[in-house]
């Protein structure tokens, strides 16, 4: 972490802070040298005559000979790799409508400033990492010169291997997060050592602090670190550690979720010195209000979204409030916001879902169900774009389906859905739509081998579904075990079923065969699933038929899951599992049947 000059006398990280602020351009007097390097004033007066002993620097702090020396490996051939694969998934509800690079602060996107800033101090080599909405980026390559590297598997792993397909460039290399806005330009034509920075403000979702010795440690659980900005510099020893190590660790599936940091620690410190930057001169931003804060006019916070909440409750923009992404689901992005003394639930759909969704049936369904308190509590739906609003339910939690307790409970109320006898004008027909959802791979064929003999295995228990009898209701269709929300209230626990959007008429017990195969059991909890919803006993030929609806119902959503692959969203091991409820469960039905 020391530099050696030309008499064997070492040069110490204070020393190459002061020659590298000299020599980018700072003012020849100690007290604002003293503020930019962030020392206090006899530090640098200190370091000041050190410098002057060794020959580095003049009385008058002009660089001599030996100084310039230094600053001349500082201007070795730099680069830049700006990270942007990602989704933003914080920034709802308008990173459905732009990707976080291109959000505009002051009339200027994101990254455009931070290429920018990169040219004015000489870098012509940028590399940009794409993925989400990449074709949007595409423009940057004819206005700026950069160069773009796309990142097919960005909604299933984090930024470590988004920065390990660029790992071959990474020299002497500015590290850029696409979402971060400095004030002014945090890049220089000479730099000295690597550094990674960090806020002077403590973060509770950091994991470093910044000593005495400004090294960046890790920092416990429980313990707030200084916040981590980002951007990053690595030269030399560390640039090749970092290269390397990000190849090592993006063989391994544990890193799929990781941060590119992961790949800077040795131990449990960091390998760059900490650059640590005052309160607002680089902004990390990763939500809709920090936006609103920073440019109460961007025309990003123009977001459909945004009106449709306007509208709905009658209030101004300023008056939403607490913007919180949810956990993403597998069809939708939702997020909770707070406004005039409630707090709500606003759903946005995913990539793709036009064309799984009839929003006007959905629409249909929720003017049906409205007024029998089964569902959430419903504000807002946009019969077009599905757009939803819906009260926030307090003190509420989700079905644990490994908690037959709360199973025989869920299966109660799905009963005492079913006995509404509650009807809509469409239908919801499995085959057809297994058919559906491969007409949408576009010609592609799938990844399963077998899948065709699958197929026409599944198409032949529809012969004997349509023998049997049926109980011809509104059903769920997505009756997940997360749809089934437990709320302790007064008046004791209830539940509601939420999330209604496939929901048509069709045979009740498709939901308890959806129950199952959302759930992932295996074969005795299935029966035991069964027996709870049929609390008087399950005749034979309705157990059969049970086993029909979860060898279609796997094949119907391992269709689903190919297709949203497709779109770029990876389901992993529930893709699988569904497949094999096709293939087990239409065998089970051939013995089975056998023997009844």
């Amino acid at each position: 972490m020391f530099m050696k000059g030309e008499k064997g006398d070492y040069v110490n990280k204070q020393e190459l802070d002061v020659l590298m602020t000299i020599a980018n351009g700072a003012r020849a007097n100690q007290r604002e040298l003293a503020e930019q390097c962030r020392m206090s004033l006899g530090s640098v007066n200190k370091t000041i005559k050190q410098l002057q002993e060794k020959g580095y620097i003049a009385a008058d702090l002009k660089m001599l000979d030996k100084g310039r020396q230094i600053i001349c490996d500082g201007t070795q051939k730099k680069n830049a790799i700006i990270l942007a694969a990602g989704y933003g998934m914080r920034m709802v509800p308008i990173n459905m409508e732009t990707p976080k690079g291109l959000l505009e602060i002051h009339g200027e996107p994101m990254i455009e400033r931070q290429i920018r800033y990169l040219q004015e101090i000489g870098i012509a080599e940028i590399y940009v990492v794409v993925g989400f909405m990449k074709e949007r980026y595409a423009y940057l390559m004819d206005r700026f010169g950069v160069r773009l590297i796309v990142n097919p598997e960005f909604s299933n792993k984090n930024n470590l291997h988004s920065l390990a397909l660029a790992s071959k460039h990474i020299e002497n290399t500015y590290i850029v997060p696409c979402d971060v806005w400095c004030e002014s330009n945090p890049f220089h034509r000479y730099e000295l050592y690597s550094w990674y920075m960090v806020g002077e403000q403590p973060h509770e979702d950091s994991w470093v602090r910044v000593n005495r010795k400004n090294e960046l440690v890790q920092v416990d659980d429980e313990i707030s670190g200084n916040e981590m900005i980002g951007i990053a510099y690595v030269e030399g020893k560390i640039a090749q550690i970092l290269a390397g190590r990000l190849q090592e660790l993006d063989k391994n599936k544990k890193y799929n979720k990781s941060f590119w940091e992961t790949a800077l620690f040795n131990n449990k410190k960091m390998l760059p010195w900490a650059k640590v930057v005052s309160d607002g001169e680089a902004v990390e931003i990763t939500t809709y209000e920090q936006l609103r804060e920073i440019d109460s006019s961007s025309n990003q916070l123009k977001s459909d979204a945004i009106e449709a909440i306007k509208e709905c409750l009658a209030v101004h923009a300023e008056e939403i409030k607490q913007i919180t992404v949810l956990k993403k689901g597998m069809t939708n992005r939702s997020f909770r916001f707070y406004c005039k003394g409630e707090t709500y639930i606003m759903r946005i759909p995913g990539e793709g879902m036009e064309q799984l969704i009839d929003r006007k049936q959905e629409y249909d369904v929720y003017q049906r169900i409205k007024d029998q308190h089964i569902c959430d509590d419903l504000m807002y739906i946009n019969p077009d774009n599905g757009y939803k609003i819906t009260k926030y339910l307090e003190n509420a939690r989700v079905c644990d389906p490994e908690d037959i307790s709360d199973v025989i409970k869920c299966m109660d109320k799905l009963r005492h859905v079913h006995n509404l006898n509650l009807q809509v004008d469409h239908v919801f027909d499995v085959f057809e739509k297994i058919n559906f959802y491969e007409s949408l791979w576009d010609g592609k064929t799938s990844d399963f081998k077998d899948y065709l003999t699958t197929k026409e295995n599944v198409f032949r228990l529809k012969q004997y579904i349509d023998q049997c009898d049926k109980h011809w209701v509104l059903t769920h269709i997505d009756a997940v075990p997360d749809n089934f929300l437990f709320i302790d209230t007064t008046d004791g626990q209830k539940i509601r079923l939420i999330d209604w959007e496939y929901a048509g008429m069709q045979d009740a017990c498709l939901d308890v065969a959806m129950f199952a195969i959302y759930s992932m059991y295996d074969r005795e909890q299935v029966e035991q699933l069964i027996d709870a919803y049929y609390v008087e006993g399950c005749t034979k030929a309705e157990r059969l038929k049970i086993y029909c609806y979860i060898a279609a119902a796997g094949l119907l959503w391992s269709n689903w899951c190919e297709y949203k692959r497709q779109k770029g969203v990876e389901f992993g091991e529930y893709s699988l599992r569904q497949y094999q409820y096709a293939k087990e469960y239409y065998k089970l039905f051939m013995e089975e049947k056998e023997h009844a």
